[in-house]
């Protein structure tokens, strides 16, 4: 113990010497002396080997980081000299390595340290803090000033000063000599000592909280993190991120008429992505087992397995078969590919709802939104172009780029509900977002293309009263070329139908009944949502369906029969029906735990354009989709349907 209070540097530096040799081996046969190295080490591990140490880079991490920093340089000296000794290679010594700590699934995972950014409060100043969010902003790169060296004129001793992020990085001198000589001189007067600065890189973003996890009518805090050196340009704008750091403040910039104040600030230790991670560490064997045993049972019947399914999505409402078949394709969505002139072919799908007040499009959405890993839900009202693509913002005298919802949404659902009471101008722009999936922006000298890999999920009422002699485009004030990006648009027609009154109203009535609701984890009757998320996430990744050669046959000619019958609704069947195709046939059959597309899923996704489509090429007996019921033997059903089908498609 006496030795680590001597040298605090050396237990650090043998704890990075035994447990990260690895690392420090990658470090050394780097050959450029002059980058900034990460060394990751978490915090378990270390709290785990000497937890006094732990202890002190959490409560004083403002020392404590600095000597673990140096302990990192004495370590890769140690190892540097071993790998010289062993190999006769050209080892180069380094002169800048960070330890970046990593906090997942540590102690310190709890909400003292751990708080949302709404949360963070005086008493977390000068402790190591974790903080989730999203980035809402990233500045660009600068260089700043990290120390420079002064000469006493008096004794002629030198010291470092630093910068103080409270005064804006201001480097400001003692006001008399800090030599720890026998006794202090005294001296007033210093002279800079010439090329000592040394600089890093500097970056700025803005995080901001999950709106997930933010209860209804809260505002979403957000708060500014400084990244340094290897971290600086990790992350964009729209990331997922875990950042810890330390908290301090700093002087908000001196404006005219507004009061200036400390801002609270982050300076960032390490930053992590976690856009890939979101639920993949949900999905354990045994629930991967629970599907396949699911599916195994119903090999004989496999469209009563998948009406078992689709029973789960939005139990609340009854019955809308349809729709609910649609929701889970377009949530699951197909393959994205890259033809050969290299132009990258979208996999996202993208469904519209048409339909009379009270038939629970939003419903729909909200459930859809609980269903995807990401989603931003927002209304065509509330929503303008620079809300939903991006907003040019001037920050302390310079333009910056901050997301808007479908940048938000990328990799995953952009809901927008109200459709219609959208703006033509602010309508117009998703065109770009939903086809080629980026925005290009060129606002205040700032051109860029930003990605939006985001399923599009709209809900419109029509215009008055929906005429069904009238095409598409007339009842809903939407244009052709944004109807045809929807792969599929369902019409929710509220027609009076007795029967179908009086169950949809039993089936209410019984859902207000309080004893009759039961959460049981059998999958043969109703699938409950956790596990519903986890499917369509698992059958996401790692299904990738290749369509055989009779699928290309049936989607091929009923291709070429639309075009063929398609006079009043030319703007719906273009190509991008047949990409629509063969995207929810993909769907299809991921959803039915498949990796090749048959008949079976093409015929399926004719059946789901064909209920999109007002007037109708092939079948006639597919009626109004909000009517549409579970049949008791989906099967059978199917059976009729295809020798339908395949009469009429010859």
């Amino acid at each position: 113990m006496d030795t680590a209070a001597a040298n605090p540097l050396e237990p650090m530096a043998t704890y990075l010497v035994r447990r990260h040799p690895i690392q420090l081996r990658s470090i050394a046969s780097s050959p450029d002396s002059n980058l900034h190295f990460p060394l990751h080490i978490d915090f378990a591990e270390l709290m785990e080997y000497d937890p006094r140490i732990a202890r002190l880079i959490f409560s004083q991490p403002d020392t404590y980081l600095q000597l673990f920093d140096d302990a990192a340089l004495w370590a890769h000296r140690i190892v540097l000299a071993e790998m010289a000794a062993d190999e006769k290679n050209n080892v180069v010594e380094k002169k800048f390595i960070h330890v970046r700590i990593n906090v997942n699934g540590s102690p310190l995972e709890c909400p003292e340290t751990f708080p949302s950014i709404g949360r963070v409060r005086v008493q977390h100043r000068g402790i190591l803090l974790t903080l989730k969010g999203i980035v809402i902003r990233s500045g660009s790169i600068k260089m700043h000033e990290g120390e420079r060296k002064y000469m006493c004129h008096k004794c002629k001793s030198s010291f470092t000063v630093y910068p103080e992020v409270e005064a804006r990085n201001s480097i400001s001198l003692p006001s008399f000599c800090p030599s720890q000589k026998s006794k202090p001189c005294g001296g007033t007067k210093f002279q800079y000592v010439e090329n000592t600065i040394v600089c890093h890189d500097y970056q700025e973003i803005k995080i901001q909280e999950s709106t997930q996890v933010l209860g209804v009518g809260a505002i979403p805090r957000s708060i500014l993190v400084i990244l340094k050196d290897d971290l600086v340009d990790v992350v964009k704008a729209g990331d997922d991120v875990i950042v810890t750091g330390l908290l301090t403040a700093r002087w908000s910039p001196e404006l005219k008429d507004v009061r200036c104040d400390l801002d609270p600030v982050l300076i960032a230790n390490n930053v992590r992505r976690v856009n890939g991670l979101k639920s993949e560490t949900d999905i354990s064997d045994d629930v991967v087992m629970k599907f396949k045993q699911f599916w195994g049972r119903f090999k004989d019947a496999p469209l009563k397995g998948r009406n078992a399914i689709l029973r789960g999505i939005c139990p609340q409402i009854f019955g809308l078969f349809t729709v609910k078949l649609a929701v889970t394709l377009t949530l699951i969505g197909g393959v994205q590919h890259v033809d050969a002139s290299g132009t990258r072919v979208r996999g996202e799908s993208h469904l519209l709802l048409v339909g009379d007040p009270g038939t629970g499009k939003s419903q729909f959405l909200k459930y859809a939104a609980k269903l995807s890993n990401r989603s931003v839900i927002t209304t065509g009202l509330g929503s303008t172009s620079a809300g939903l693509t991006v907003t040019a913002v001037k920050d302390g005298g310079e333009w910056m780029l901050e997301a808007g919802a479908l940048v938000l949404a990328d990799g995953g659902l952009c809901c927008i509900d109200e459709f219609d009471s959208m703006r033509e101008h602010d309508r117009a722009t998703i065109h770009e977002a939903m086809e080629q999936q980026t925005i290009s922006v060129a606002k205040a000298g700032l051109v860029t293309t930003l990605s939006t890999k985001t399923t599009v999920f709209g809900a419109t009422n029509p215009k008055g009263h929906y005429d069904p002699d009238q095409p598409l485009s007339v009842n809903t004030t939407l244009s052709g070329p944004l109807l045809s990006r929807f792969d599929i648009v369902l019409v929710l027609l509220d027609t009076k139908n007795p029967e179908w009154d009086a169950v949809v109203s039993s089936h209410i009535l019984s859902e207000a009944e309080p004893d009759r609701t039961s959460n049981d984890e059998d999958l043969a009757n109703t699938w409950p949502l956790p596990t519903l998320k986890r499917y369509i996430h698992y059958v996401k990744e790692n299904f990738r369906p290749v369509l055989t050669r009779e699928a290309e046959t049936v989607i091929s000619s009923y291709y070429q029969l639309q075009r063929k019958s398609a006079t009043d609704n030319a703007a719906r069947t273009t190509v991008r029906m047949l990409e629509s195709l063969i995207r929810l046939a993909q769907a299809h059959a991921r959803l039915m735990f498949r990796n090749e597309v048959t008949r079976l899923d093409a015929i399926t996704a004719i059946l789901c354009i064909e209920s999109s489509m007002t007037t109708s090429a092939i079948v006639d007996c597919i009626g109004n989709a909000l009517h549409s019921n579970f049949t008791d033997n989906p099967d059978q059903e199917y059976a009729k349907q295809e020798k339908l089908i395949l009469e009429k498609l010859g």
